[in-house]
């Protein structure tokens, strides 16, 4: 069916503005017709987030289409890493079968590092042979984040099996790798690895774009890197894309979507095309999004329409000819409210007792100290003024105790000390706990960390806290990760306890995604895992319970 969408049209490719209508007949563009016309909005190509984990939203695909496509993204390129680590290639196709009622196009890359590294362990494993039959489907557009960057660097014969499959099936590979440089980079980019996200200085992205690689700018809700890399912006556009890479609902609600880092950009004085490019095709044309239209003669008519240049606010967004979404009609595009109940996880741990919970401090002890806005921590010593058989809290001095447990098996927890939560009181705790999504908790006294802890225990999954009273509980019966609720049910729930961590004394911009990150050992410099303090740096246990 031939249909004409005026507006003012933005050209990306060569650089113009002008006054038409995008001529569609079923679900391609024909023809652009240049013509007087009285409406006002922008046409603009729609967002693409370039690298996201929807299983950090908390949401299925389903619902977290449904929250990013009011923003203007109509679609991302995922990483189904998460759910991977819970419950292998099931895991997978679970998320790929649920995306198919999305209202945006996903694009899945296939998870490169489950477990991430061999100091890990979860849920289940996914093999290079996994990968080698995953990439022979045609039905992924990459190889995710390869994070076991020593695996690379020696030449892991696993490792390199996986890379291997990759470029078998000529499918681009994804990096993270954070303060690599030198040779080791040279090595690493050798294989294969054609991205970087987890940039957080100007020298290291400029690095990286000289050896070859494309940066992704990420600003999600709690790494939040475009202040430190915008100015790539005006000296390597054809070499950026814009990700979130983990985001909250709440957070994608009241900041935004891929949409807040073209605001910014844009805001920042920097060239509206250039943006415009960084924010849509350039992850079309890297990872080869088929099906996906640029505003372009014969693409898909794929596009959205924006009030303004500033605002960048979503009017309409049109997915293959058909408007999937109006700002004027909220009823008929409002969210669903409930996915069809799933019974899909992996939990198997037992209710813990206070004793479980107790560490000694008998002098200088190791701790994790945050680095606000980042995923970066850094190595404290803290020196006690008194020593104990059992260490709680130092509320003077900002010392929490932090808990990590393996909720696939029924082992012991392993305990240590932070610095950088500002807790007063109390304690909170979460399944969602990058990557393997084990248990991890911090708080002020052992009794509020064993309550919150079984909570989530009890509940096979989930956020908690505790106020020293009263227990709270987000249950994520999916995996134990991810919610059946809609998007704006799960961001109020999930901003509501946050508001509670809040009056606990933390002052996080984002406290329950910082706390979910304080497993991942492959993120500099000290994290907790299966044996106590990970040093990055040394990639090998420095503190062992």
């Amino acid at each position: 069916m031939r249909k004409e969408v005026e507006g003012k049209i933005v050209d990306i490719y060569n650089k113009e503005i002008f006054e038409g209508a995008v001529v569609i007949d079923d679900d391609r563009i024909v023809a652009f017709k240049r013509c007087a016309t009285t409406a006002k909005g922008y046409i603009i190509p729609g967002f693409i987030d370039s690298h996201v984990h929807i299983e950090s939203s908390m949401l299925t695909p389903r619902h977290f289409g449904e929250l990013i496509i009011a923003q203007g993204t109509l679609a991302i390129v995922t990483d189904p890493h998460e759910i991977a680590n819970v419950m292998g290639v099931k895991g997978i196709n679970f998320m790929m079968e649920n995306s198919k009622e999305s209202p945006v196009k996903m694009f899945f890359s296939i998870p490169s590092c489950v477990p991430s590294t061999p100091f890990d362990v979860a849920g289940d494993i996914v093999s290079a042979a996994d990968i080698e039959q995953l990439a022979a489907t045609g039905r992924f557009v990459a190889l995710s984040e390869m994070m076991n960057v020593p695996g690379v660097l020696y030449g892991d014969k696993e490792v390199v099996a996986k890379l291997k499959a990759a470029n078998k099936y000529h499918l681009p590979i994804d990096g993270h790798s954070p303060g690599l440089s030198g040779k080791d980079l040279e090595t690493y980019i050798k294989y294969g690895v054609s991205t970087d996200h987890e940039c957080f200085s100007l020298p290291e992205a400029e690095e990286k774009i000289k050896s070859g690689m494309k940066i992704l700018i990420r600003e999600g809700s709690a790494a939040r890197n475009y202040e430190g890399l915008k100015q790539l912006i005006g000296k390597y556009p054809d070499k950026l894309m814009f990700c979130t890479d983990d985001a909250h609902p709440d957070d994608i609600i009241e900041r935004g979507h891929i949409d807040k880092m073209v605001r910014r950009a844009v805001a920042d004085g920097f060239d509206l095309f250039d943006v415009l490019k960084i924010a849509t095709v350039n992850a079309i044309e890297h990872y080869k999004l088929k099906d996906v239209g640029r505003l372009r003669i014969g693409d898909k008519a794929d596009f959205i329409i924006v009030e303004d240049l500033i605002s960048f606010h979503t009017e309409k967004v049109f997915i293959d000819g058909l408007i999937r979404f109006d700002a004027d009609d909220k009823e008929r595009y409002a969210e669903k409210t409930t996915d069809t109940e799933v019974h899909f996880n992996n939990f198997n741990h037992d209710k813990i007792n206070l004793s479980a919970l107790q560490k000694p401090v008998k002098g200088k002890t190791t701790a994790i100290e945050l680095v606000k806005d980042e995923l970066l921590t850094n190595v404290y010593s803290y020196i006690p003024k008194v020593t104990t058989d059992n260490f709680e809290s130092d509320r003077q001095q900002d010392i929490a105790k932090i808990v990590y447990i393996n909720r696939y098996n029924n082992g012991a927890p392993q305990v240590a000390l932070c610095k950088g939560f500002g807790l007063n009181k109390g304690a909170f705790a979460s399944s969602v706990a990058h990557d393997t999504h084990n248990i991890i908790a911090v708080g002020c006294s052992d009794m509020d960390l064993c309550r919150v802890i079984n909570a989530l225990i009890e509940s096979k999954g989930g956020l908690a806290t505790c106020d020293g009273q009263t227990t709270e509980v987000l249950p994520l019966p999916i995996g134990g990760i991810m919610s059946n609720r809609s998007g704006h049910e799960v961001a109020s729930e999930y901003k509501r306890l946050s508001g509670i961590v809040n009056e606990l004394g933390c002052q996080l911009n984002a406290p329950f995604m910082t706390l979910s990150f304080m497993s991942l050992v492959v993120i500099p410099e000290i994290k907790i895992g299966e044996k106590g303090l990970f040093s990055y740096s040394a990639f090998d246990w420095i503190e062992k319970n």
